[in-house]
């Protein structure tokens, strides 16, 4: 709960800092703030575009105390902005607002209130009042008054006059608070002088009666107030004394006919502000539900502005005025009062300016939304707004950033609410539903700011909430041991990105002394609790560690922040240094910091420590990294030299030899030799070792190029001697008498020829290399190269390739400046293109490519050249070469003659084809070219070499084809590429695209298939079109490929031949399958071929199961009973044999053999086949059991169905025939006496006239229906149709039902009624209506009694599989119109 304090609470004075406003308010006249603020006289508020932003408006908004120019604020946003960016382990920027209200009750008013309540019955609080004084009404008329000690001063009324006058609902002091205005629920307004607690006024007709007073406000005048009632309307009360008596005029402002006014809020001037062109003015402000309005009542009444206002209508609109400065430029500021409302969930605040008393105007200059809807907004100070939610919970809200700093729940005070005023209860309710409802949680009377003070009416008490002092908002959350929240906030006080700052008063430097000492003892205490109370007393020492990397990155980042290392390696080192593991993670925390340049400098003595740390944990490439980024002077120089060198720092050590002696040379002396002695051994060099050679590579391309290693430049006045004694030291020609010439560089060509012949190059770029002395420094290096790689004989052709190609493009670089014998080159390129030399050929090849491609080679003949690339097999060579002479056509010999690369050929052939950078002529001879190599290509990939073929030369595809017979193998295999590319290149879709192939070439591809893949023969033949049947036969009849031969056979309506052929090899493997069972020697498992006998069954059976339907019974039998015998016959010679599986899978063989047949083959005919066999005819029934209980089965079962149809259709055509004869007899009734088209009455008819009458009530003469062609002729008869709802339904059909001719009115003659037609158009309703094929298919079944019976033609709906009974009701017929 809120902290209870007896204290005075009521410091109502605004805090200025005057020295700032001496500094800073401009001394000249009022500025023009519509040309400051660049808003034109007719300014369009942005409020009323929702979607606008307003950003901007942000901006005029300026603290009134301690603040910073608007441009210094926007560069610590970006500081902010890109130090957000950063990876830190901690992130000590984040926002941190604390608490920012303190809450407190003012027990001895609560202990007044509920005195008098008790005593003199005063009631419950409903409206309060604050300035100096503290004035609270109650529910029964009484007015309470309290000093600022909560002391009652006064208490005015009595409950007699409560009763006449009803609750007060509205109190109001004046200026200096010696007047007090009190309006009551029933209409009246009483003044009380303050000074000795009487009775000034009682004011009975400021207003219609019969409505309650919401609002009565004083003016700046003390004898001006406004006061506005339950109505809606406003008015100004002028208060007069004429000859002793004092009197009141009432004067209506706003009439509540135009719109109920809401809320009032008078604008209250500054004391502290002087000479304020708004001081002679007085200005209120007033809110409807639709609209703000702002006037003056002084020095005329005039409106200023007005502004619409949306909200939810159970949402009452919201006023509060407060002076603000406001930056007017970088230098000028001025202090205008600023108007804020509100209503739902968005504020808008608009800025008074007042260039005299005639001319005043607002400006919009921002708008917030925020999430919830409000009942209450109040200023706290010119940077801090308050608002309640109706979930009474109060938003302390940063104007300038538009940021919620806090979030406190009040419902705990019960906050009393003034809805029974707003509803006018005391005189019954006269007031409008619209007001009603929005006063439902009306709050004006009860939540009331004042001076950086907001005070709640509660019904127990008076709550008032104050912006705590920076120190107290640390403090909160220190009690809290939220440290860490604690120093983000006080960072933020810190750097002056806090919100809501009170107290805090002073110079930026002043500032930031005091909140730094703050910080530091903080952190004192942080690190001590951190130590001793917070610190886990047990646990594993991960767990510890993980603690304390909690802790010290904390430490290291605000002691970096406030620029106090002394104290971080100081007095916080110390206190972290008494525990072991506490002592590792500070070192260890240290890294990232130095690693980011953040911290450059340590103590030597924690640096020591440091050192050992890492070393003790095997950690030192992180020492290593840290040393480069720390200053020389925080290293123990010796301490660091040893660890680097026994444990191989490489860039420690340069760091240390460059940076603290100033030394570039002895550290590449010391390394190179290391290096050496690695190179000379001859073996694989190990991971350490090249990253060695690699970083002294690096090391010397900086120095000769004058750059630090490894980060920053050389110092300008060491730049030149490093620069020489660096090459001095690379190029000395002698170390020991012992070694070779040219040690240093020796090693580094051997260890990377190529990348030391970069860093040369680099080198060679440098101003010094291009005097005449650099000149002369550069030949000595290329002599020196010349001699060290080409006379040893120690480099690899590679490496030799390499310094000539590098040779090559200095002298092509630096002309007349680089003497090389062009002899040399020639006997590179004859040693690099000896044919004789196996050994790195690829090798060789890319360094004569680069040497080519650097120019080293032009002096060289272009044929001797390529002959010799000839000979060495250089085809890369050889085709940049052709490709100079663009002849592309050699290029692809060179690329199928490179074993490496001839899968690259197709898609060079399909680039130079399809480029347009090639002549016809170019692309004719390569086309030529690739069809003389087509086998070669072929047998690389002959699916592409037939792409090739159809999309280059599609129209010479038989002209390959003959030249390609005599390799049968390569044609197949090029045939098979040309039909998968028709296969994937065209569809039915993109016709296009379909690739054409002649019959005969398909028919080629089928034979060469039967020599090579004649398994894939049928299912090609199957799935493919295109060839010729006769042609086809021939060709697998010559092949003898039986199953491509039946199905050919088959498609060509040869079933018998078809059926021949599969049986005789279902009986070749029968047979072997018999004769493998029965021998006795033989121990084989038949499994696989008993396998293939099922398969080659299941063929046959289809092939008789789709034929079978168009040949009559005696072929159907010619093909059935062969099958029959087949599969029976070894069963009779394997009856004794022993092995009952075997059998028993033979009998199930036949059993669906004999299944399958059933539907083509009668019954009997099928069982007296089978007890004629001599398998079933002998032994006992129970062997032929199952099989003749199958068939009878099947018998019943389809009888059964039979009967099932004829029952259904029967009682179907019952109902059907029912409902039509029912709809037939019903009478038909005209809907009106006249015809529907003519609009003629029947009446006084000719007896030959004849009326149509249809079912649907429609009525025409037979004329009008004929003329406009509503009539059919179905069967000979005409058939007519209703013309409009044949209009407006199409596609019905509407006939006619009923023909009448009239001889006199009520007279008509009959006419009889034709059935037959009705009847057809019935069933062809039916037929329509039912639309299930199983229905109507027995229909027409059974309708064709007379036909002779067969056996299970394939016509009957019984053969189709998937024939399913549907045995639902039918459904019911729509009874006729």
């Amino acid at each position: 709960m809120a902290e209870e304090t007896t204290n005075s609470l009521l410091n109502f004075d605004i805090e200025f800092d005057d020295d700032e406003f001496k500094s800073d308010l401009p001394t000249v006249d009022n500025p023009t703030l519509e040309s400051i603020l660049n808003e034109s006289e007719d300014y369009e508020s942005p409020a009323e575009d929702d979607t606008s932003s307003v950003i901007s408006a942000v901006q005029p908004f300026k603290d009134s105390g301690d603040t910073t120019s608007l441009s210094s604020s926007d560069s610590n946003r970006t500081d902010r902005s890109s130090r957000s960016r950063q990876k830190k382990k901690i992130d000590i920027q984040k926002t941190i607002h604390g608490s920012v209200l303190k809450p407190n009750r003012l027990k001895n008013i609560a202990a007044q209130l509920l005195s008098a309540a008790d005593r003199v019955d005063a009631g419950m609080p409903t409206s309060m009042a604050i300035s100096s004084l503290i004035a609270i009404g109650t529910s029964h008329g009484l007015v309470l008054v309290f000093d600022p000690k909560q002391v009652l001063k006064w208490c005015l009324g009595s409950t007699a006059v409560g009763q006449q006058y009803g609750s007060v609902s509205a109190l109001s002091f004046n200026k200096d608070c010696t007047r007090l205005l009190s309006g009551f629920a029933k209409g009246q307004i009483t003044m009380w002088d303050l000074t000795n607690g009487k009775l000034l006024r009682t004011i009975t007709d400021a207003h219609p009666p019969g409505s309650a007073v919401l609002h009565v406000k004083f003016t700046d005048s003390p004898v001006l107030a406004v006061c506005s009632d339950s109505g809606g309307s406003v008015f100004e009360l002028e208060m007069k004394r004429l000859i002793g008596v004092r009197t009141c005029e009432s004067k209506c402002l706003f009439s509540g006919s135009r719109g109920e006014v809401c809320v009032v809020e008078p604008l209250h001037m500054n004391l502290t502000i002087k000479d304020h062109p708004m001081q002679d003015v007085m200005v209120v402000a007033m809110a409807t539900l639709s609209k703000v309005l702002v006037v003056t009542l002084r020095p005329q009444l005039k409106v200023v502005f007005t502004h619409p206002l949306k909200g939810n209508p159970t949402c009452l609109p919201l006023l509060a005025w407060h002076f603000v400065v406001i930056q007017v430029s970088e230098r000028d500021r001025v202090i205008d009062p600023v108007l804020v409302f509100a209503r739902e969930s968005t504020i808008y605040f608009f800025q008074v300016i007042c260039n005299n008393a005639q001319d005043i105007k607002c400006s919009g200059l921002q708008k917030i939304t925020v999430p919830y809807k409000m009942l209450s907004v109040a200023w706290m100070n010119p940077r801090v707004l308050v608002t309640m939610d109706t979930n009474e919970k109060l938003h302390v809200i940063d104007v300038r950033s538009e940021e919620e700093l806090e979030v406190l729940d009040v419902s705990s005070v019960q906050l009393v609410y003034n809805n029974s005023h707003f509803k006018s209860l005391a005189t019954g309710g006269n007031v409008s539903q619209a007001l009603a409802m929005a006063g439902e949680e009306a709050c004006y009377q009860t939540v009331v700011s004042q001076n950086g003070q907001l005070f709640l009416l509660g019904t127990k008490g008076v709550y008032v909430y104050t912006l705590r002092n920076w120190r107290e908002r640390i403090d909160v959350l220190v009690k809290q041991n939220k440290y860490n929240e604690a120093l983000a906030l006080a960072l933020s006080f810190y750097d002056g990105r806090a919100k809501a700052v009170i107290g805090l008063t002073a110079s930026s430097k002043n500032k930031k002394e005091v909140v730094s000492s703050l910080m530091l003892d903080l952190l004192f205490e942080y690190v001590d609790l951190s130590m001793t109370t917070l610190c886990p007393e047990k646990g594993k020492m991960e767990e510890l560690e993980a603690y304390y990397q909690n802790i010290v990155p904390v430490c290291v980042d605000y002691c970096l922040h406030l620029s106090r290392t002394d104290i971080l390696f100081g007095r916080i080192y110390d206190r972290f240094a008494v525990d072991y593991i506490a002592r590792g993670t500070f070192l260890e925390c240290l890294e990232p910091y130095i690693l980011c340049d953040k911290l450059r400098s340590i103590p030597p003595s924690v640096m020591k420590d440091l050192v050992e740390h890492y070393q003790a944990k095997n950690m030192l490439e992180g020492v290593e990294s840290c040393i480069v980024h720390l200053e020389i002077t925080s290293l123990d120089i010796h301490q660091v030299v040893n660890l680097c060198w026994s444990h191989g720092l490489y860039d420690a050590i340069i760091y240390v030899y460059n940076k603290g002696m100033h030394d570039y040379t002895t550290p590449l002396e010391e390394l190179l030799g290391i290096l050496q002695q690695a190179v000379r051994t001859e073996i694989q060099l190990t991971d350490e070792q090249i990253r060695l050679g690699n970083k002294l590579l690096v090391y010397i391309s900086c120095c000769l190029a004058g750059r630090a290693y490894p980060l920053g430049d050389i110092p300008e006045d060491m730049e030149a001697d490093v620069k020489k004694n660096v090459f001095q030291c690379i190029t000395r020609m002698k170390i020991k008498a012992e070694d070779p010439t040219y040690p240093y560089l020796r090693t580094l060509l051997q260890f990377d020829t190529r990348e030391f012949l970069n860093v040369l190059a680099l080198a060679f770029e440098e101003k010094e290399f291009n005097t005449e002395e650099g000149i002369r420094n550069r030949q000595r290096v290329v002599d020196i190269l010349l001699q060290v790689m080409v006379e040893s004989g120690e480099f690899t052709p590679t490496q030799i390739g390499v310094l000539f190609t590098f040779l090559a493009r200095q002298m092509a670089s630096h002309e007349n400046t680089i003497l090389v014998n062009r002899v040399l080159f020639e006997q590179v390129l004859e040693f690099l293109a000896n044919p004789e030399d196996d050994s790195r050929h690829e090798e060789r090849q890319q360094a004569l490519m680069e040497l080519l491609q650097a120019g080293g080679l032009q002096q060289v003949n272009e044929e001797k050249l390529l002959s010799m690339a000839e000979n060495a097999k250089f085809f890369r060579v050889c085709e940049l070469l052709y490709e100079k002479r663009r002849q592309f056509d050699k290029i692809l010999s060179c690329y199928l003659r490179d074993p490496s690369r001839k899968y690259h050929a197709f898609s060079y052939i399909t680039s130079i084809l399809n480029s347009e950078r090639f002549s016809v002529e170019e692309q004719e001879k390569l086309k030529e070219e690739a069809f003389n190599q087509l086998e070669e290509l072929v047998s690389i990939d002959c699916k592409q070499a037939a792409q090739m073929v159809i999309s280059t030369m599609p129209k010479n595809l038989g002209v390959i084809a003959n030249k390609m017979k005599s390799n049968p193998k390569v044609l197949f295999e090029f045939l098979k590429g040309v039909m998968s590319c028709r296969d994937s290149g065209g569809s039915a879709i993109h016709t296009d695209k379909q690739v054409n192939i002649d019959p005969w070439i398909i028919e080629l591809y089928v034979d060469l298939m039967c020599q090579f893949r004649p398994q894939e023969v049928y299912n090609y033949i199957k799935l493919n079109e295109g060839y010729r049947l006769e042609q086809t036969l021939e060709i697998c009849r010559r092949h003898k490929n039986s199953e491509a031969t039946a199905y050919l056979l088959e498609k060509a309506g040869d079933i018998q031949g078809a059926f021949g052929i599969i049986l005789t090899n279902l009986q070749n493997k029968l047979k072997a399958l018999t004769n493998e069972l029965l021998s006795p020697e033989s121990e084989k498992d038949v499994t696989v071929q008993f396998l293939e006998v099922q398969a080659l069954i299941l063929v046959v059976i289809q092939l008789c199961q789709r034929n079978s339907g168009k040949m009559d019974e005696a072929g159907r039998e010619s093909l059935w009973f062969p099958l029959l015998e087949t599969v029976m016959s070894p069963q009779r010679k394997l009856k004794d044999l022993n092995n009952k599986q075997i059998q028993e899978d033979f009998k199930k063989a036949t059993h669906h053999v004999l299944n399958s047949m059933m539907g083509y083959i009668a019954l009997p005919t099928i069982l007296h086949k089978i007890m004629q066999d001599p398998a079933y005819s002998t032994g006992k029934f129970g062997e032929v059991r199952e099989l003749i209980l199958g068939m009878l089965e099947t018998y019943n079962y389809e009888q059964t169905l039979m009967e099932t149809c004829k029952n259904l259709m029967n009682h179907d055509i019952h109902v059907h025939l029912k409902n039509l004869t029912t709809a037939a007899k019903k009478g038909y009734v005209p809907a009106g006496d006249n015809c529907s088209l003519c609009t003629k009455q029947f009446v006084n008819q000719n007896e030959t006239d004849t009326v149509i009458i249809f079912r649907c009530g429609h009525s025409y003469h037979k004329g009008c229906l004929q003329s406009i062609g509503s009539v059919h002729v179905i069967d000979g008869e005409d058939s007519w149709v209703c013309f409009l709802c044949s209009h407006r339904k199409r596609g019905q059909y509407q006939s006619t039902r009923f023909h009448r001719s009239h001889s006199n009115r009520g007279q008509p003659k009959g006419k009889d009624i034709t059935v037959d037609p009705q009847h057809s158009q019935a069933l062809d309703f039916v037929k329509s209506f039912l639309k299930t094929p199983s229905r109507m298919s027995l229909l027409s079944e059974l309708s064709s009694s007379s036909a002779p019976k067969s056996h299970r033609g394939s016509s009957s709906i019984f053969n189709q599989e998937n024939f399913q009974l549907k045995l639902a009701p039918p459904p019911a017929m729509e009874s006729a119109p």
